[in-house]
Formats: structure tokens, sequence, C-alpha cells
């Protein structure tokens, strides 16, 4: 008997390139799931201080006058704050984007650039310039100015992006211009205002400096205030996990808020560009809005910085700590950038390479470090370093960590969107012709996300060269970074001193947020 088999060569190596990504997708999987397991570090080091402390203990700890008081600073704060936010982000951004105001691409960038002061240099501009301004209206005030472009971003990408159809038929059923936008334009720009305050809502518990230097009590300051003063691990502890709840209670009330309704057009074509509403008589008066934000938020930092530069003259450029500064302050955003970019790599790739249930849960343990304040990262491997690996307390190693898993979720937005502009023909391709998976994604990959991961790693640095809690609590003694040197000099009311510093971290910041202001209005075509 004779058997003729007839083979298509065309086959042959689909079982090993389908192998050689099948081991690519469980090799990245395995890295992503270390990664998630080490990101899990701060939630898990709640749960562990709570049990480790007896709920009979962690009750009567956070059961206490003062943590009834911060909570109350917190809502009054929040409340204080989100709603003046939230109208001037949409009245600057309706400005700019749907009206004739004279200079409006210029107003939208000012509008952006607080961006770059850290909102403790803003304090410090505020403080040195009326130095009895403290308490809950100066906190207000102050936060306004610093995290409003937080929500003018998503609120004018957004305005951008409305269809013009449904403002011209409400305008054809008799509706006046001021009921179209109540009830047509506000209601298209649901999701950017409750994803916007929830950003701006978040900085509000992780900051320090800011409330530190006026004098406002929240659970950050009170949770470092606690940690300096007498190291006692449980009380701080307890704090930290009140505000994680505070965190996630405001989380879940976004997610109420932003609702279920859907908001993309649908039908053929394509919504048209939104023609821009003439002010007539209030073109003039008009730029009193935002050029009352710039003088406040821009203004007021200039002024100051100015006016301490002048009076400590050239010496305040010449002080030996500075070039250090400088020096560590760059390291430090160096090194935390690269980590952080290769420890959301292989997240990135696999969100986009191959979704899937266990890709979105591990993308989940990736992101939800983005809610957690620094401070309780910070704590989390204070306490872990000091009870079990206390030779890594106070290191370099440790501060990486630290700022690795504060900003991961940066570093994975930006090389999930540089990898998914990559085709993955070509990774194909290179594995046909004898690439590893290994090799395919460094010699294929990211050159071409190059883009992407840049953006990613800046926007890390940016992050990291003016971050200060966890810097504080976890830097080798000695470390002098632009942050931590113009706090230690504010501490000493020494502003001439400090100036200098807060100048430079201005600038290392602005070239990443006149970045981040030009590709959301290149991304949108404006």
């Amino acid at each position: 008997m004779t058997v003729s088999l007839s083979i298509d060569a065309s086959a042959l190596p689909t079982l090993p390139l389908r192998r050689q990504r099948h081991l690519a997708g469980r090799a990245m999987l395995l890295l992503a799931g270390a990664v998630a397991f080490g990101a899990l570090l701060p939630l898990g080091f709640i749960l562990w201080i709570a049990i480790d402390t007896g709920w009979q203990t962690a009750f009567a700890l956070i059961w206490r006058p003062r943590v009834g008081e911060l909570l109350v600073n917190t809502l009054l704060l929040e409340l204080c704050t989100l709603p003046p936010t939230i109208l001037l982000a949409v009245a600057l951004a309706w400005l700019t984007e749907r009206s004739d105001l004279p200079g409006a691409k210029t107003f939208a960038w000012l509008t952006v650039a607080p961006l770059a002061v850290p909102a403790f240099v803003q304090s410090y501009a505020w403080v040195s310039l009326f130095p009895g301004f403290h308490g809950l209206p100066a906190a207000t005030l102050i936060s306004v100015l610093a995290y409003l472009p937080f929500l003018y971003l998503p609120v004018a990408a957004q305005m951008r992006r409305l269809d013009p159809a449904l403002e011209h038929a409400a305008a054809s059923l008799g509706h006046s211009p001021q009921r179209v936008v109540l009830q047509v334009v506000l209601p298209q720009l649901r999701l950017a205002i409750c994803g916007g305050s929830l950003l701006v809502g978040l900085h509000l518990l992780a900051e320090y400096g800011l409330f530190a230097l006026i004098r406002f009590d929240t659970f950050t300051t009170a949770i470092i205030d606690q940690f300096q003063s007498s190291y006692n691990g449980p009380a701080a502890n307890m704090l930290a996990g009140v505000l994680v709840l505070s965190c996630l209670g405001l989380i879940g009330l976004e997610w109420l808020l932003r609702g279920t309704a859907r908001y993309a057009r649908l039908g053929s074509g394509a919504p048209r560009p939104a023609p821009r509403h003439r002010l007539g008589a209030w073109r003039l008066p008009s730029l009193a809005l935002p050029l009352g934000f710039a003088m406040l938020s821009l203004g007021v930092p200039v002024l100051t910085l100015s006016r301490w530069l002048l009076a400590a003259g050239g010496a305040a450029w010449g002080q030996p700590a500075l070039a250090q500064a400088v020096t560590e302050t760059l390291g430090y955003a160096a090194l935390g950038a690269l980590a952080a970019a290769a420890a959301a790599l292989p997240m990135a790739w696999l969100s986009v390479r191959a979704p899937g249930r266990a890709s979105r849960v591990l993308e989940g343990c990736h992101s939800y470090l983005g809610a957690l304040p620094g401070v309780v990262v910070a704590l989390a491997l204070v306490t872990v370093t000091v009870r079990i690996a206390l030779p890594l307390y106070q290191t370099t190693a440790t501060v990486i960590l630290a700022y690795v898993l504060m900003f991961l979720p940066r570093a994975l937005v930006g090389l999930r969107a540089g990898i998914a502009q990559v085709p993955v023909e070509l990774e194909r391709a290179a594995a046909a012709l004898g690439r590893s998976p290994a090799g395919s994604l460094l010699a294929v990959t990211l050159p071409l996300a190059a883009p992407g991961v840049a953006a990613a790693m800046a926007l890390v640095a940016m992050g990291v060269s003016t971050e200060l809690t966890a810097t504080l609590l976890l830097a080798p003694n000695g470390t002098r970074t632009l942050a931590t040197e113009f706090w230690a000099l504010t501490g000493e009311l020494d502003y001439a001193k400090a100036a200098p510093y807060a100048v430079l971290m201005i600038l290392l910041s602005l070239p990443m947020t006149a970045l981040l202001h030009a590709q959301t209005r290149k991304s949108l075509g404006a």
C-alpha cells in the first residue's frame, strides 16, 4: 500500500510562531503578575497593620476626636474647592474653545501652565507675599489655582469633540442660548467633569506641602507630623487607612455621578467642527476671567520669586547645595523614569497584544496606585523595610521603588498608547525572520513606539523631580533634591535661599507641560 502525504509548505512556520507568541504572552503575564504583586504592597500593608495592631486598638486609634477633626477638614476642603474649580474650568474651556475670545490659544496655554508650578511652590508664593494667609480660605484659593488645569484639560478636550448639530437642533426648537448650554452642552461634559473632579479630589487628599505651609491640617499632614515627631507607627498607619478609605469613597462617588449614559454620536457622517460663538459686547469684559486666573496662578509665583531673587542677589545662585540638588534630582528622575517604564512594559504589551480577563485584572492592580496618596506608599515601604528588610531602609533602591509604585499608572498609559500604534504584523514578521520575542520587542516594537515611551518617561520624570512626601520619608540621610532642599529652607523661613530651587523645579516641569498641552490639542486635530 502506498500512502502519499501532501504538506503545505506555507503552514510549516505556523506552529513555531504560534508557540513563540504563546510563550511570549506567558512570559509577559508572569512579569506583569510580579509587578502587580508588588503594586498590591501598599494595600496589603493597610490590612496587615490593622490586623497586627489588633482590631480593638485600631478602632481606638481611629475613633478619636482628632480623626473627626481631620475628616471635617477634608470634607470642607473638598466641598469648598471642587465647585468653584468646576465652574471656572468649564467657563475657561468654553471661552477658549467655543467663543471668539481674543487670544484664545494663548489663554488656553496660560490656563494649563500652572501645572508646571508645584502646589507647594504656589503655597510658598502666597504665604511669603501674605504671611497671615492661612486656614481653609487659603487652602481653597491655592488649591483651585494649583489644580484647575487637571479639570480644564479634559473639559476643554471634550468641548472640542462636541457635535454642534445637537446644539443647532435645540436652538431650532426655540431654546435660548442659556438653556442650550444647560440642557445640551453640560450633560455631554459629565464624563470629563467627573473624571477631572476625581483627579483634583485625589490630589487634595494626597497633598502635603501646600497645606503644611498654610497650616491647614489634613490626613496627609497629620500622618507625616505623627511619623516625624514620634515615629508612632500604629497611629500614623491607622490615619493612612482612613485616608485610603476616603480615596475609595471619592472614587465610588465619582462612579455613581458618572452614570451610564451614552455620549457617542450614532449615524452616518462625522461631527462638524463647532463654530465659535460671538461674544459681542461681552468680548472684552470676558477677558477678565482668563486674565485674572493667569495673574493669580502665574503672576503671584513670578512676583514672589522675582522679589526674593532680587533680595538675595547673586548669592542665591551660589549656594553649594544647589548644584548637588540639581544633580541628584536629575539622577532620581532618570532612574525613576527608567524603572517605572521597565515595570510597566509587560502590562502595556499585554493590554494591547493579549487583552483578556487576566490582563484586565492585572491592569487594575497596576492602575489603582494612581488613587493612593504618596504618603501611604511611603509608609508601606518604611514599615516593610524596618520590619523585614532593615538594610534597605533609607536607601536609594527603596526611594526608586516608591517612585515606581507612585508613577506606575503614568508610565502604563504612555507605553500602552505607544505600543498600540505599532502594527502587530511587524512583530510577527521579525519572529518569522528568526527574532526571539524579546528581540522583536527590543528591535521592532520599542523603537517604533519611541514617542509614546519618551512621553511616558517624561511624565514620570516630571513627577519625580517635584515629589516631596516619599522623598522626605525614604531618602537616605544627606540626600538633596530640589524639592527637599526647598522644603528645608522654607521650614527655616529662608525664602530668599529657597527661591532658586523653586525656579529650577518650574523650569524642569515647563517642557513637559508644554508637550502635554500640545499633544492634547494635536490628538484632537486642534
